[in-house]
């Protein structure tokens, strides 16, 4: 049980770091725009601090890539502790930069810089630390264990928010713009340390040993994913899509769309987010258990046909201008796609075969999160602006709902198979 104690908290902590730094940078994103993009409208400022974010998403394909090749030629163990220590670096570093008042256009450019080494890194660390897990997990347990890896992702959210809202609480705004907004930063190195020693002090998994044995280490696995694999690519494709366009609308894009176009306080709408994703927390566990007794397969369908029928007259309650409408409204979304979030790792691990496993599954899920995730924001405004609905960002919830639906129905049940 210690052993498996020890696999679990390897391959979360580098998802809590991760997305921790994704909520803490846009939570700081407008005081990062003013301190290293100053410009007389403080709109092009945000806009610049965003795009800046967005670089990172741009890396990530990119990191799928190297981190794969990585994972399935020289280990998990290899992939996950270069991986954190390369995210931990970037984002204590980012706490260390001067601002543009201080080297000027050095400032913003190795902003840049440490944005695209963490994009790097996250390409590879939340795929490789699933995979990890997953290969390290009893066959009776896989969804359960599998499940951590979004788990992780969910606790690092919540980390950032509560970060977020004590610092900004404690400190006066001048002390906030001075010092204070690299004090979020500089978590990073600890989560870090903490991580890198824990995965260097860990066990390879069995699966991986196992081809070391038998010397069928592949030596070109992102090529042989194309070449041997390109019907699970598809699928992983297909199914990621829902899991990217699910998550930043529902617990990123929402907090927004409630402030901006149902005019609730910022605070509110929040508060209404924060809610929401607890939930979730506590859903993805017993989804992934719950998995493991029923399969795979009924929990995807239902969870992604769920949404389809759903998605429209959910947002038009949570957008009716009612507090407690939005909160229930927001909860069931959590309910609907909690299912299908938890178990996504597991069975994505499940459909490659060891020797190509970790190339497979990140290329094909970190694809569409920088396609369809990060302008999943983007998007959902732009489909209210054309077309005069604030409900409309269903639309494209329903759309990518769809697409993993129909992967679902092509999906070969594997809970009760061993990995292939």
């Amino acid at each position: 049980m210690r052993k498996h104690s020890k696999v679990l908290f390897a391959g979360m902590v580098g998802n809590i770091l991760e997305w921790y730094d994704f909520v803490v940078y846009g939570f700081l994103a407008v005081i990062i725009g003013e301190l290293f993009f100053p410009s007389e409208d403080p709109m092009v400022s945000l806009l610049k601090s965003f795009g800046v974010f967005a670089v990172g998403f741009v890396m990530r394909p990119v990191g799928a890539v190297m981190f794969g090749h990585i994972g399935d030629k020289y280990g998990r163990k290899k992939a996950l502790t270069i991986s954190i220590v390369m995210m931990a670096v970037s984002t204590t570093a980012i706490g260390l930069l001067p601002t543009y008042a201080q080297i000027g256009i050095l400032a913003p450019t190795l902003l840049v810089i440490l944005k695209l080494l963490q994009g790097l890194s996250v390409g590879g660390e939340y795929t490789t630390s699933v995979s990890f897990i997953v290969e390290h997990a009893p066959q009776d347990k896989r969804g359960l264990f599998g499940s951590v890896g979004i788990l992780g992702a969910v606790v690092g959210i919540l980390l950032g928010s509560a970060s977020g809202a004590v610092i900004t609480k404690i400190l006066p705004e001048e002390d906030l713009y001075s010092w204070g907004w690299r004090v979020l930063f500089f978590t990073g190195i600890l989560l870090g340390l903490i991580g890198y020693y824990v995965r260097k002090n860990i066990d390879e998994t069995p699966k991986f040993m196992e081809l070391e044995y038998e010397e069928m280490i592949d030596k070109q696995p992102v090529l042989d994913v194309f070449k041997k694999a390109y019907k699970e690519f598809i699928k992983t494709f297909s199914l990621s899509t829902f899991q990217a366009v699910g998550f930043y609308t529902i617990f990123v894009y929402i907090a927004n769309h409630l402030s901006v176009f149902v005019k609730f306080p910022k605070s509110t709408a929040l508060t209404i987010n924060t809610i929401s994703m607890i939930v979730l927390a506590v859903l993805i566990p017993f989804f992934g258990w719950l998995s493991d007794k029923v399969g795979r397969k009924p929990i995807i369908l239902t969870s992604t046909g769920f949404t389809v029928l759903t998605a429209y007259p959910l947002f038009k309650f949570v957008s009716s201008g009612a507090v407690e409408n939005a909160l229930i409204g927001q909860i069931i979304f959590a309910v609907v796609v909690a299912g299908f979030m938890s178990i996504l790792p597991t069975t994505l691990v499940e459909i490659f075969p060891t020797q190509i496993r970790n190339s497979g599954y990140s290329i094909g899920y970190n694809l569409p999160f920088a396609i369809f995730g990060g302008t999943a924001p983007l998007i959902s405004t732009y489909l209210i602006k054309i077309t005069g609905d604030i409900n409309s960002p269903a639309f494209y919830l329903i759309f990518a709902a769809a697409v993993a639906f129909a992967a679902g129905i092509t999906l070969k049940e594997t809970a009760k198979e061993p990995l292939q």
